[in-house]
């Protein structure tokens, strides 16, 4: 699924003063890219994604997908930093909810979330409650519901933010192997800017309040991809990310640049 946003500008109605979130921002997404996006907090991501989303509208601007949305099939699907999983579910209950939103049986979707979970080592945990799992198997447990779901496009926000650095290391090439089996379009934000250059085919660089898009950066980096083969890349496009942002995180915290 490919898309296009046009113009895309988001404003927040408050007493005193509005809040712009994000003004003019244009970017065209091709069906099966990994897109990254980074940038200063407060400079409007998640805000896109919700609008990529459908769970909220712009307040100018448009978001046109190439094709309309399969009978049965999700236009997109979240998955969010503080994992998002219903705690009075089991892991099997919450792998197989999308699923159960797209009207299979509860004996189909049960069937296909234990084949799945066996992929995401999580094999024997059907039963277990997020609470019971470490901060990776809750994340996988969230990236398993997503997938399973079989959305036409993948929105993440910061999924591993919350995870320690090796745990995160182990996740972004799980991830990387779940989506090179399927080929979702992929839509990835994250503060990391190393790990935007090892997942992405490009990295959209935001800028801060009202957040614009300042840069559009190819990944040209061979797939399929290990930390071999992509450290010895990853200076000069994490210098040329950084330089972009220095400036505006320095606006953020009030500091002089």
């Amino acid at each position: 699924m490919s898309f296009e946003c046009a113009g895309i500008g988001k404003v927040f109605p408050a007493a005193q003063t509005d809040i712009v979130a994000l003004k003019d921002v244009s970017f065209v997404v091709e069906d099966g890219q990994f897109v990254c996006m980074v940038g200063p907090s407060g400079c409007g991501k998640t805000t896109l994604l919700r609008l990529i989303a459908g769970l909220d509208y712009p307040t100018a601007g448009r978001i046109a997908f190439d094709l309309p949305r399969k009978s049965g099939q999700l236009r997109a699907a979240m998955v969010f930093q503080h994992f998002g999983l219903f705690p009075w579910m089991t892991v099997l209950d919450n792998v197989a909810f999308g699923l159960k939103m797209r009207g299979e049986s509860r004996k189909v979707s049960h069937l296909r979330a234990t084949e799945f979970m066996g992929r995401v080592g999580l094999a024997g945990f059907g039963g277990s409650y997020p609470h019971q799992l470490s901060g990776g198997m809750r994340q996988r447990v969230a990236i398993a519901r997503a997938f399973l779901a079989d959305p036409e496009i993948l929105l993440m926000d910061e999924p591993f933010g919350m995870l320690d650095a090796q745990t995160r290391i182990v996740m972004q090439e799980e991830l990387l192997s779940l989506w090179q089996g399927r080929q979702h379009t992929v839509i990835y934000v994250t503060h990391d800017i190393e790990e935007a250059i090892f997942l992405g085919d490009r990295i959209l660089v935001m800028s801060g309040r009202p957040g614009t898009l300042l840069a559009d950066i190819p990944i040209d980096i061979p797939r399929p991809r290990e930390r071999s083969n992509v450290l010895g890349k990853v200076t000069d496009i994490r210098l040329r990310v950084w330089n972009m942002l220095r400036d505006e995180v320095l606006r953020e915290l009030e500091m002089p640049s």
